[in-house]
């Protein structure tokens, strides 16, 4: 069947009719993004870079600062650039590669959290047969299926919410296309593909979610047991930051996505769709570079290869 709309393109949500104010906005999310290119960049280039990293637990570290870049890089700039010029507008295909873009790489990262639960969970539980279990090819196999369960998933939705026609209001109430907000635009019935989209998102999620939290059940159960302080702390240190991270990325997602939005919207609701969007990819790099003392030495190494290359010869 044919999608017979008449929608050419859609209104985003804009910050301010103000120009200072979008002025304002263009300088916040410019400064959010360079932190983000920059600090999820530095991650990827030491763990590329040096060798000591060249484990699974930083591989799978550098495919999320790649999917952290990837994701930010599908909102902050438009929104950016629709300031600049004074509008809110967003063609119909570029509307499309958002939401699936978007949708592919928050999956994904969602995939690589819980892969990297199960990392942990093998390291500290199981650690004298870690290098038989996680060893290069079942890396590249869980990366493989990471990256094709996300790319799946997320065409599946995205063919689903595009398939509606719209026809009435091109308005979206937040400054990327997102699909709950679109199947509201949708002149025909979306309750029931809204009902799917729900249900199926909610059922892989919380298994993913009881999958992290059982392995950290068990590697606490471990940790504790531990009866070196030295060693307690070292396992610490390498669960603390994902906690931290799939905390964050979680909550957010469930702030954005379960608590209703107001009608009309407030600023609150903006604040959440930022949090969301642009607060993870910023913090990620952050968290995990504060208690790593091998990632920071790997950056400190980078920077210094980098910027004096005569000191390299003293290293």
């Amino acid at each position: 069947m044919f999608n017979q709309t008449t929608v050419t393109e859609f209104l985003l949500l804009g910050f301010s009719d103000l120009r200072e104010l979008q002025i304002l906005h263009v300088i916040i999310f410019l400064i959010a993004y360079m932190f983000a290119l920059m600090g999820n960049l530095l991650v990827i280039m030491a763990v590329a870079c040096d060798h000591c990293l060249h484990t699974p637990m930083y591989f799978f570290l550098m495919n999320l600062s790649i999917l952290d870049l990837s994701s930010i890089s599908v909102t902050v700039p438009k929104s950016i650039g629709n300031s600049l010029l004074n509008t809110r507008s967003i063609s119909y295909s570029g509307c499309v590669a958002q939401v699936f873009l978007f949708f592919f790489f928050a999956t994904n990262n969602f995939i690589f959290l819980t892969i990297m639960a199960y990392d942990r969970y093998v390291a500290i539980c199981k650690p004298l047969y870690y290098k038989t279990i996680m060893d290069l090819r079942v890396c590249a196999q869980m990366t493989a299926a990471a990256w094709i369960c996300a790319f799946l998933y997320s065409a599946m939705h995205t063919g689903n919410t595009f398939w509606l026609p719209f026809c009435s209001s091109n308005v979206i109430d937040k400054f990327f296309c997102d699909i709950p907000q679109l199947l509201k635009l949708s002149c025909s019935e979306a309750d029931i593909s809204e009902l799917v989209i729900l249900v199926l998102s909610a059922c892989l999620y919380f298994i993913a979610f009881l999958f992290v939290v059982v392995s950290y059940i068990n590697i606490f159960t471990v940790v504790f047991k531990i009866p070196s302080k030295y060693g307690r702390h070292k396992a610490y240190a390498t669960c603390l930051p994902h906690l931290t991270m799939i905390s964050l990325f979680i909550s957010t997602g469930i702030i954005a996505y379960v608590i209703p939005i107001s009608h009309p919207l407030s600023v609150l609701d903006l604040i959440v769709d930022v949090l969301y969007s642009v607060l993870p990819p910023v913090m990620n790099p952050i968290i995990y570079s504060i208690r790593n003392k091998e990632i920071k030495a790997a950056i400190r190494k980078l920077m210094v290869w980098k910027f004096f290359p005569k000191r390299n010869l003293f290293l």
